[in-house]
């Protein structure tokens, strides 16, 4: 398929434009919009927020100050096993048991993803993780809201648009998925805009969760699944094809029938059927660096996929973990020969894929997406 791995993407007269090849600056990476769409909201906390938090709860941390805690963080999530990279959520779960921790840390991820030129974000969390301190599901759900809508308010203020959507996330080794797609449609109106589950894949297929997906599709309500980051191709296959998934989380695990022979790749059933599907990915390099899904970035299948022309999107994951941002991850995939039309393109795949309406989408688009990297770079081919 040479067509689809020729380097650079000419525009309708055949012509490459010179902004598809030039370097861009720090500060034209950070200023250019970023679109966000698998990012968790106990995996953005601010270190010292962590901090402060667990010492007004009485808290044991690991580090006993922010930086040192930082580099806790993304040295035990960079062992190779999801598993243990998960581990380390027990300490940002732990400070977000009441309204004003979710509202605080709601707030905080609102104003970071804002300052770091993103304009459109949309973060997850699992409702059920915050009911230590007997909270109610829909007391978890509105002080995550309002912490949104300030933290969208205050950043709007200082010059810095931003819109934030969330997903409600069921784990998916429990067993109130249903219940958390219900609380989901209930909150359709009021920030909530799709469903997930997450949480350890092996042993935990995705179909274990039927009741909640037909539930959702019955309600014309967007879902995305956690498949194809540490198992295979039969999570991507039943996300799809039992599930009705509307995005996948990750898929990294779709090259498992992408084989290359002579350096020509050859599409396999599933993964033919996700792209001519335009079934949006939801990549994380950085994290599946640590997780160990991926060997670097630089070597990370999302650009061959790319090249493959799959709806691929760019996310941070867990950016404290990863200590990443939009930024940063951009920044790594310009430096492995990415261009500015190629961070544009994916930009807008994000956008395209996003859980609101299509004229909300359109406007991001023309008004904010193509006019903002427009003033960074130029023209460019896509």
């Amino acid at each position: 398929m040479p067509d689809l791995l020729t380097a650079g993407h000419p525009d309708a007269a055949g012509h490459l434009h010179a902004a598809e090849h030039r370097r861009l600056t720090a500060e034209e990476l950070l200023a250019v919009p970023k679109v966000l769409l698998h990012d968790h909201l106990d995996g953005g906390l601010r270190p010292a927020t962590i901090v402060e938090l667990s010492a007004d709860i009485g808290h044991e941390l690991p580090a006993p100050d922010a930086d040192s805690l930082a580099h806790w963080f993304a040295a035990s999530a960079s062992s190779g096993s999801l598993e243990r990279y998960l581990e380390t959520f027990e300490h940002t779960v732990a400070v977000m048991q009441t309204p004003e921790g979710l509202h605080r840390v709601a707030r905080e991820c609102a104003l970071d993803l804002a300052a770091d030129g993103v304009v459109y974000a949309e973060v997850r969390y699992a409702p059920e993780q915050h009911l230590e301190n007997e909270m109610t599901l829909p007391e978890v759900v509105e002080a995550v809201e309002a912490g949104f809508r300030a933290g969208e308010a205050e950043a709007s203020s200082s010059g810095h648009r931003i819109q934030v959507g969330t997903l409600l996330t069921a784990m998916r080794h429990a067993a109130r998925s249903r219940e958390i797609a219900e609380l989901a449609t209930a909150y359709r109106d009021r920030g909530v805009v799709g469903f997930d589950i997450a949480g350890a894949e092996a042993g935990f297929p995705p179909s274990r969760h039927l009741d909640a997906f037909d539930y959702l599709h019955r309600e014309n309500f967007p879902v995305t699944i956690h498949a194809g980051e540490a198992f295979g191709l039969p999570s991507i296959w039943e996300a799809v094809q039992v599930c009705g998934t509307d995005r996948l989380g990750h898929g990294v695990r779709i090259m498992d029938d992408i084989p290359v022979a002579a350096g020509v790749p050859r599409l396999g059933r599933l993964a033919g059927w996700v792209r001519d599907k335009r079934m949006p990915l939801e990549m994380c390099p950085s994290s599946n660096v640590q997780t160990g899904a991926a060997r670097s970035v630089a070597e990370h299948p999302i650009s061959l996929l790319k090249d493959l022309r799959f709806r691929v999107t760019l996310n941070t994951d867990n950016r404290l973990m990863s200590a990443t941002s939009m930024t940063r991850e951009m920044t790594l995939l310009h430096e492995a020969g990415w261009t500015p039309g190629d961070l544009r393109w994916v930009t807008v795949n994000a956008m395209k894929s996003a859980f609101i309406h299509f004229d909300a989408r359109l406007a991001l688009i023309d008004e904010v997406i193509k006019p903002g990297y427009a003033a960074v770079t130029g023209p460019v081919a896509r």
